[in-house]
């Protein structure tokens, strides 16, 4: 039987934040300037996976209307949502969405001029910290000294959690998955410094670690809000309530799903017991082997379409559903992005490259007709390669 890939895309979008964007510039009007295609999706998600589907087209006309491989493909229309019901669906029909490998695009390249593969992507779990100590605000002269103030106290037991370098102090929440191995892949990539990009801070985060290592090695752990009292208009009142959004994102080896169990053991430990701890919600992490032949194969073809060295990420420094195609359905992740970072992805004036665009569209041609040539081996290799690891 002939191999089968499936394939994958989002066609939702986040909100437009249309009057922000650019005189000229509409997020839902595509609009062409000089190597840039500006609108909402043209980067997310919706470029990418037309890019894919315009290699599948040529393949299959120049092959007189054949693959040489069988094709599935997998559309959502809620990936910003968090990807609602798309692992019950890969449940329930999983016998419809069986195949050999996946192969899809989202995300960003390391950069504009490199092709990139990556392998899975970090996971992220979101929770909530809050300390409810009264109904009521207090004047700050009256009961100032006296009263115990929530805001201050939270910042206290954010600060045990994460110190004021940004790095990470909850021992039970580290991972264990920074192998050498994945050190060797790493001392390849280098983060930043292209245009667009804001200004790494070398001093922020795991200390031992190389700027490359923590983003796509290790876990963080985030203040996404914070709240006590009444920011817009402060009064001087002792608040009664104080509350934060944190985020860890982490990668393979990562204890994430007891995280509100480690979370409240180190607050209680360092005397924050008033604390409250709320699990939000959670994706995990995941990794393919990259010493899968799968990688090899694709790493190869990249390179010889491209001339250029491909760059190999183990794992995305976002998150993405791809747990869903990994361990619901068992498949070998592979993820070729046509985007790089600074493309105003979920900001104001995104855009795709045209540039990003020709060449991806070359080298995902050549991958999907090396698939139809030499599917049947590759495959093989890669079971073969899957069991001894088992």
């Amino acid at each position: 039987a002939l191999p089968t890939l499936l394939s994958y895309g989002h066609g939702d979008v986040v909100f437009g934040d249309d009057e922000n964007w650019r005189a000229g510039l509409t997020p839902w009007e595509l609009v062409e300037e000089d190597d840039r295609w500006y609108a909402r999706g043209s980067a997310d998600n919706k470029g990418q996976h037309c890019v894919n589907l315009a290699a599948l087209e040529q393949v299959f006309q120049a092959r007189g209307g054949r693959l040489g491989f069988n094709c599935k493909l997998l559309f959502e229309m809620g990936e910003e949502i968090s990807s609602p019901g798309l692992a019950q669906l890969c449940q329930q029909h999983g016998d419809l969405l069986k195949a050999d490998l996946f192969v899809a695009s989202d995300g960003p390249r390391l950069n504009a001029v490199q092709p990139t593969l990556f392998l899975g992507s970090r996971g992220a779990v979101n929770f909530r910290l809050t300390i409810t100590a009264r109904d009521n605000a207090y004047h700050s002269g009256n009961w100032g000294g006296l009263l115990s103030n929530p805001g201050t106290q939270l910042a206290n037991a954010i600060a045990s959690l994460v110190n004021a370098q940004g790095v990470l102090q909850v021992a039970a929440l580290k991972p264990s998955s920074l192998t050498q191995q994945v050190r060797d892949i790493l001392r390849q990539i280098h983060v930043g410094g292209m245009p667009g990009d804001p200004e790494i801070d070398r001093d922020w985060g795991e200390p031992a670690l190389t700027p490359t290592e923590r983003l796509y090695g290790w876990n963080t752990l985030e203040v996404l809000s914070f709240l006590t009292g009444n920011p817009a208009r402060p009064m001087n009142a002792i608040p009664g309530e104080a509350t934060a959004v944190c985020q860890l994102r982490f990668v393979v080896g990562t204890d994430w799903e007891n995280l509100a169990q480690h979370v409240r053991k180190h607050l209680s430990q360092h005397g924050f017991d008033n604390v409250n701890v709320e699990f939000m919600r959670g994706s995990p992490a995941t990794r393919l082997d990259p010493t899968d032949p799968l990688v090899d194969w694709v790493l190869t073809s990249m390179a010889e379409t491209s001339g250029k060295t491909p760059a190999l990420l183990p794992n995305l420094g976002g998150s993405l559903p791809n747990e869903v195609f990994s361990d619901i359905l068992g498949l070998p992740t592979l993820w070729v992005p046509h985007s790089y970072p600074a493309c105003g992805q979920h900001g104001v004036n995104e855009h795709m490259l045209k540039s990003i665009a020709r060449e991806g569209l070359q080298i995902m041609t050549r991958l999907l007709w090396d698939l139809g040539e030499q599917g049947r081996e590759l495959v093989a290799k890669h079971r073969h390669h899957a069991g001894g690891a088992a």
